[in-house]
C-alpha cells in the first residue's frame, strides 16, 4: 500500500474525492479562509503524485489532476491501521470503544449487531 498521508494531504485529497477533477485554484476555493498560499496547495498535491495518490493531464501550464486511489481503499487500509495501533489489532476493542464512546441507543447497537452479523457471512 501507499504511505499515509498527513493531515494536509488528507484533506486536499478529500476535496480531490470528492470533486472527481480539480485544479488547484478549485482547491482553494473549497479551502475557504484563511487561504494558504496557491504555492503551498500546489506543492502538496505534487507530493500527493509522488506518492502514488493523484495523476494530473496538463493543459498548458494548467494541470488538472485526479485520484488515482479510491477513498473506500484509502479508508480501509486507514481503519486497518487504527485497529493496529491504537486497539492491538483487535477490531472487538475498537467495537466496544465506539459502543462506550458514542452513548450508542439500544436501536443503534442493534443495527450495528446486524450489519456485523450480515457482513460476516
Amino acid at each position: 500500500m501507499r504511505k499515509k498521508l498527513t493531515k494536509a494531504e488528507e484533506e486536499i485529497m478529500q476535496i480531490i474525492w470528492a470533486k472527481g477533477r480539480v485544479l488547484v485554484s478549485d482547491i482553494l476555493d473549497e479551502l475557504g479562509d484563511p487561504r494558504p498560499p496557491h504555492s503551498t496547495i500546489s506543492s502538496i498535491v505534487r507530493i500527493l503524485e509522488k506518492k502514488g495518490f493523484v495523476a494530473h493531464k496538463a493543459y498548458g501550464r494548467t494541470h488538472e489532476y485526479f485520484p488515482l486511489v479510491p477513498k473506500e481503499e484509502y479508508g480501509k487500509v486507514s481503519v486497518k491501521d487504527l485497529i493496529t495501533e491504537y486497539f492491538g489489532g483487535s477490531a472487538n476493542s475498537l467495537v466496544s470503544f465506539l459502543v462506550k464512546e458514542n452513548d450508542l441507543s439500544l436501536k443503534e447497537l442493534t443495527e450495528l449487531m446486524e450489519s456485523l452479523k450480515k457482513n460476516k457471512k
